[in-house]
């Protein structure tokens, strides 16, 4: 079948975009750990969340979904329920990451899988540091999943400096310290994305070369309401389609604004571009608001090194507006 494209002249209208996938991961996490009931609006539907809410049921946790939102029976405390089958990730790295540092610190035996290619993806960077933590596991040579996680009776609070920038790493050690009385510490020398901090509301120290995250059981979630704001590396699709399109203005409702993902915007206006930002709030921690785009006449800018984390994931649609 031949399918004519002709040229677009002008967009206009106003998009609510699907959630953060980030922010939905930890949203359904947080409401499964948290006692009572909480919902989240706008969660991604998406494989990768979906199997961290499948594994969460396997935990013993009530998870019902409908079109708008989706509802959590949280277990609360010490409550998530030994597993009577494999937890499989499915191809998520930020499930089978996140979830170590949950399981790691459980009175049950639980084991984590994946698909193929997850299958390849290294866990010893989260296994080191839970390892240090007092947390056993058992896996292949390659320390690749399948991974068992033992119980352990030996579960402290360390403080833990980051080998090499990751989120997940991070995040993993935080939820483990999560359960402990005693306060973890995981320092940071490069910022990476900081949605645990946030939903959380994590106390976070700013030094001269790193940053210091704590965490303890006081830290521990209470059942919420969570509005997942929508993706910014969604968004940056129609970014560049209004900002190249003559004669046009897009809305976009409740886009994520956190200050480690928004390079896009922060670049686009850099160039020249027409952005407007209305309607800002934070909402568990995370900024979002509406982003109006009008056509722009755009200029050449050289980019810094430092913000190439801030915008990984945009990097493909920017290349449209002549970057790489």
């Amino acid at each position: 079948m031949i399918q004519k494209i002709e040229k677009l002249n002008s967009v206009k209208g106003t998009l609510t975009l699907p959630g953060d996938k980030s922010v939905s991961h930890r949203s359904v996490m947080f409401s499964a750990l948290a006692k009572g009931e909480s919902k989240i609006y706008n969660c991604l539907d998406s494989a990768d969340v979906n199997s961290t809410i499948d594994i969460f049921r396997k935990l013993g946790v009530t998870i019902n979904k409908t079109d708008e939102v989706i509802t959590v029976q949280g277990c609360g405390f010490g409550g998530l329920q030994k597993p009577s089958e494999l937890l499989d990730a499915g191809n998520s790295g930020t499930t089978s990451r996140l979830m170590s540092g949950i399981l790691a610190v459980q009175n049950f035996e639980s084991t984590i899988v994946g698909d193929e290619s997850l299958s390849k993806r290294p866990m010893k960077r989260v296994i080191d540091p839970l390892t240090e933590m007092g947390a056993v596991f058992e896996t292949n040579e390659n320390q690749t999943l399948p991974m068992t996680i033992k119980p352990s009776e030996d579960i402290k609070a360390i403080k833990y400096k980051l080998p090499v920038s990751s989120a997940q790493v991070k995040s993993a050690v935080l939820l483990a310290g999560l359960h402990l009385e005693n306060e973890t510490i995981v320092v940071e020398e490069k910022r990476t994305r900081n949605h645990t901090e946030n939903l959380l509301g994590l106390e976070v120290t700013e030094q001269e070369n790193s940053r210091e995250i704590k965490i303890s059981k006081k830290n521990y979630p209470s059942a919420a309401v969570y509005n997942v704001p929508s993706d910014v590396s969604t968004a940056a699709f129609f970014i560049v389609l209004a900002l190249l399109a003559e004669d046009s203005q897009i809305e976009l409702k409740n886009v994520l604004l956190n200050d480690t993902r928004d390079g896009i915007v922060k670049v686009v206006k850099r160039m020249g571009a027409d952005v407007e930002v209305k309607n800002q709030k934070t909402e568990n921690g995370e900024i979002s608001g509406d982003l109006i785009i009008r056509s722009s006449e755009l200029k050449n800018i050289e980019l810094e090194p430092e913000i190439i984390p801030n915008i990984i994931d945009e990097i493909p649609i920017l290349s449209v507006l002549g970057f790489f």
